[in-house]
């Protein structure tokens, strides 16, 4: 089973997790002066040819789970960092309110339904965390979520946690990588990207009335992301909590280790037997004598 990439966001697997010990900014390291577009261009290259032989091997799938407040830069990593992959290879999918037959379902159906084949990398931007995180800030939505029992909130979160680190050992035991992304961005570094789309008339689209309210919930959301990090990372599940407040950094620190963990598969290329081997040699010949 695979087993997590050391690094210096590597959210602990003991419980020990607490928000106050994770940054928003780059670590004392970072160096400002330094093209990191550029060193992230060379990890992506990296990644292309490490995501060809994922492809051809079939015996891994390998799942990204993006979880982040508003503006932190899901969309634009996801982007950044698997661009060039071939799209034969990789699915993206974005999870966002639930529809009526969604919610005939367990919490778990619809991101089920949208797992990566092995030989394929899955992307979710958002993901079944949306239950512990969102959720449990409002958790008024559970009343429509046709719950069999009624709700209770002193343990329906760790029962939540169990599912979700159930579904995901299962998963890892049957070759399935995954790796969780908590892009930590700041209130401060939030507010000035809200400003960003609302001056910048290229950005506009991007704002919603709907992010501002949910800025007024900041301290329940933080709450709910150290619980859930806290409860589920796992050395087959990890989270990585990646700064988000210089974004040219955050993407290349993700690239990073979604490429590491690539090569401590030690991929390969599939070998063929003697008995293929002679129907190559054939098929040489065959093509060799053909005008």
């Amino acid at each position: 089973m695979f087993k997590a990439i050391e690094s210096e966001f590597l959210v602990p697997t003991d419980g020990s997790f607490t928000l106050s010990g994770s940054s928003t900014k780059p670590p004392s390291s970072f160096d400002n002066n330094k093209d990191y577009k550029k060193k992230l261009n060379k990890v992506i290259d990296s990644i292309q040819d490490l995501q060809k032989i994922l492809y051809a091997y079939d015996k891994h799938s390998v799942l990204l789970i993006f979880q982040a407040m508003d503006a932190a830069g899901k969309d634009s990593t996801i982007r950044a960092v698997m661009s060039g992959i071939n799209p034969a290879g990789c699915q993206v999918f974005s999870f966002k309110k639930p529809s009526s037959k969604e919610l005939d379902h367990d919490f778990l159906w619809r991101t089920n339904k949208s797992l990566p084949e092995r030989g394929r990398i899955g992307i979710f931007n958002r993901s079944y965390y949306e239950e512990v995180l969102v959720v449990r800030v409002h958790p008024k939505i559970l009343s429509y979520q046709n719950l069999p029992d009624k709700v209770d909130l002193d343990h329906i979160w760790s029962e939540r946690y169990e599912s979700i680190q159930d579904l995901e050992k299962h998963l890892a035991r049957n070759g399935t990588v995954i790796l969780k992304f908590w892009l930590n961005v700041s209130k401060d570094e939030q507010k000035n990207r809200f400003m960003s789309r609302i001056d910048n008339q290229e950005k506009q689209w991007k704002w919603s009335s709907a992010d501002l309210k949910e800025r007024g919930h900041w301290d329940d959301y933080m709450n709910a992301y150290e619980e859930a990090l806290k409860n589920t990372s796992a050395t087959w599940a990890p989270w990585y909590a990646i700064p988000a407040d210089d974004k040219p950094f955050m993407r290349y620190s993700v690239a990073k280790i979604i490429k590491q963990t690539l090569e401590s598969l030690n991929l390969k290329y599939p070998s063929l037997d003697e008995e293929e081997r002679a129907k190559l040699k054939i098929a040489r010949e065959q093509l060799e004598s053909d005008y």
